[in-house]
């Protein structure tokens, strides 16, 4: 039994030390590869790990370029480790997963007026055709959307309130007050129809809209306006859709499931600035999500899938900053930054400081050396960057907060080029008519624009009324299409091709007729009138930087010889303001006394007729007097019977 027990003892003992020396082989062999694993993995460990084997450079530039190098592939973790054996790196190598990026960037204007215009542009990248289960940056539920009802382009925006061009410029991304959605479809989908209304219900679902509401009265299939944002030449507008909700309130419960969508929600990088009682406290509020293909290299033989969402926001002077002109990150979001976004590659913070360029109208701290110059919407703009990656960034209190400090109340807004307004003239509730104004406020140069009308059924328009008219005089539009309404299924839809003199105002004109509704028809609140959509303007706008008209006193003369071509033009969408129109209304006061009294006729009426032929009658004997009842209650106790 001894001799058992210590053989048992000797096993044990050697099976011990073969596995330390497996593990002491595998620990030599795998440690590269653990190393280049975790680089991989945790983008913030690889910055920490840059950051600790390079000097601090004197520009954060080359950080940028150092984060970039981070992405070290297995195959070179395998040349790391000559010794490894064929099985050993078939074992440890990780199953190769479609890439992806994220980066997120806040750009702050300030506004000559003193307000503050805030734009938030998160953007992920994901190399990958959505045949695939495993999601990491990319959303899963607009990744599932996409691969079922073959979306090639989704965008959709919620916005309250109305950007004013003339006061705050050109926005970096338009949109009209209200919801819009606009989808470009695969050739592969057989019924467009229907995959359309199966996918507005669904976004409804994702970001708790009335998107449900979309049918066939407020969707159009535009002909020329809306071309593909993503790579590939799409000229087939079958698949197309395009719907607004003009009376789409925004509010929390759309924030929420929009901030859902970021790979770190709203817990860490610019998304923790997004709190809700602060983005709506405030003059114009817009949330818009882009989903579109992209190339992948220049050649762009390969593509991925680009997912922008965007949120722009213009806080108010007088009831954000209590009147103050002074600004800060806390003062506007309530928040402060502390660090970037763990998944992000690239995390920015832009101060426009191109009206500020020795600090005359604002002061900015904590000031930051780095300046980034770009084309802005045909402007050349001057920003402030402060990169998030860096913990030089937030300094010793481990925490930022930008401040803006308005030194002169002095200010210049640059005029836009473009900009359209619209309006509903005419008096009483019969005939009406809805004027388009365009302005072109370049001093020499004229561009074509492409109007988009869509206007509900109940409004009747009489297209042989349509003028268009510039400086007083008649202007032709080159290329017009419309589509006549059908009652109660399809609406209104036209667009033309207008030419926009030099410094000039073009109006369109269009007269209407009010239809009458049926009493069901109506919105809960008739008398409030009903809500047209904004008409979408679309061209192609001369540059401002190729805008000069004193070229030799301010520029080299052989800057001026040859035309500048670069630059020299930017797409741009302008949206007008929605018309709130008023139908002829009953008075609805009377349906409702008609409907009380029948109710009260029938209850009486039937009602008493219907008890007489379902009640079943009894005779009752009448119940005998005091004494009789007191000689019977004598005679039962006796045992006589009653009387």
């Amino acid at each position: 039994m001894a001799a058992h027990r210590c053989s048992y003892i000797a096993v044990l003992l050697s099976f011990c030390g073969l596995s330390l020396f497996i593990v002491a082989g595998s620990q030599k062999t795998t440690l590269p590869v653990g190393e280049h694993a975790a680089a991989n993995g945790n983008p913030q460990t690889g910055t920490e790990t840059a950051e600790q084997t390079t000097e601090p450079p004197a520009v954060e530039e080359e950080l940028w370029e150092a984060t970039e190098v981070e992405g070290a592939t297995p195959d070179d973790a395998a040349t790391d480790t000559p010794d490894t054996s064929t099985q050993e790196s078939v074992v440890l190598s990780p199953v190769a997963q479609p890439k992806d990026d994220f980066q997120e960037e806040l750009v702050i204007r300030p506004l000559p007026s003193g307000d503050i215009y805030a734009s938030f542009q998160f953007r992920t990248l994901w190399e990958t055709d959505f045949r695939v289960s495993h999601y990491r940056l990319f959303p899963k539920s607009l990744g599932q959307v996409i691969s079922k009802f073959s979306v090639r382009e989704l965008h959709i925006s919620f916005t309250q309130g109305y950007w004013r061009t003339m006061q705050w410029g050109q926005p970096f991304q338009s949109s009209p007050p209200g919801a819009e959605l606009w989808v470009w479809f695969q050739d592969s989908v057989t019924d467009v129809d229907s995959t359309w209304k199966e996918l507005t219900n669904v976004l409804s679902g994702i970001f708790c809209a009335s998107l449900n509401f979309i049918d066939s009265t407020n969707t159009v299939q535009p002909s020329a306006s809306f071309k593909p944002l993503g790579i590939g030449n799409v000229t087939d507008h079958r698949f197309l859709r395009y719907a607004t909700l003009p009376r789409e309130i925004v509010c929390t419960e759309n924030l929420t499931p929009w901030k859902k969508l970021l790979p770190c929600g709203s817990k860490a990088g610019l998304a923790v600035l997004l709190k809700s009682e602060k983005l709506f406290y405030s003059s114009f509020h817009s949330q818009a999500v882009h989903i579109r293909p992209v190339c992948r290299d220049q050649d762009c033989k390969t593509t991925s899938w680009e997912l922008r969402q965007t949120l722009n926001v213009v806080f108010d002077l007088h009831t954000c900053a209590q009147g103050k002109r002074e600004w800060s990150l806390f003062k506007m979001f309530s928040r402060t930054l502390t660090e970037a976004c763990p998944l992000a590659s690239s995390s920015k913070i832009y101060i426009d400081i191109t009206d500020n360029p020795q600090g005359e109208q604002f002061e900015l701290s904590p000031a930051t050396s780095l300046l980034s110059q770009a084309v802005v919407l045909g402007d050349r703009r001057t920003f402030s960057v402060y990169d998030l990656t860096q913990r030089i960034t937030f300094g010793t209190v481990h925490s930022l907060n930008l401040l803006i400090r308005w030194k002169s109340s002095e200010g210049h807004t640059l005029r836009p080029l473009l900009h359209a307004e619209r309006y509903v003239a005419g008096y009483g509730l019969h005939v009406g008519e809805i004027h388009t104004v365009m302005y072109n406020n370049h001093p020499y140069r004229s561009f074509p624009v492409m109007l988009l009308e869509l206007v509900p059924w109940y409004l009747r328009l009489y297209i042989h009324t349509l003028t268009v008219t510039s400086k007083g005089k008649e202007n032709t539009p080159s290329y017009i299409h419309y589509q006549p309404s059908k009652d109660r299924v399809r609406p209104h839809l036209l667009e033309m091709l207008v030419q926009l003199p030099p410094n000039s105002v073009t109006e369109v004109t269009m007269q209407f007729e009010r239809a009458l509704l049926k009493w069901t028809e109506y919105t809960p609140d008739p008398n409030h009138g009903f809500y047209v959509g904004s008409s979408v303007i679309s061209s192609l706008v001369p540059s401002i930087v190729a805008m000069d008209t004193n070229i030799t006193l301010e520029q080299p003369l052989f800057s001026s010889f040859f035309p500048c071509k670069e630059e020299s033009s930017f797409f741009v969408r302008v949206y007008t303001e929605p018309l709130l129109v008023n139908l002829p209304t009953p008075d609805f006061s009377m349906p409702y006394n008609v409907i009380c009294l029948t109710c009260t006729v029938v209850a009486v009426g039937y009602g008493s007729l219907y008890n007489l032929l379902t009640r079943s009658f009894q005779i009752e004997e009448p119940s005998p007097g005091l004494a009789k009842r007191i000689a019977n209650i004598i005679r039962k106790m006796r045992g006589v019977p009653p009387l």
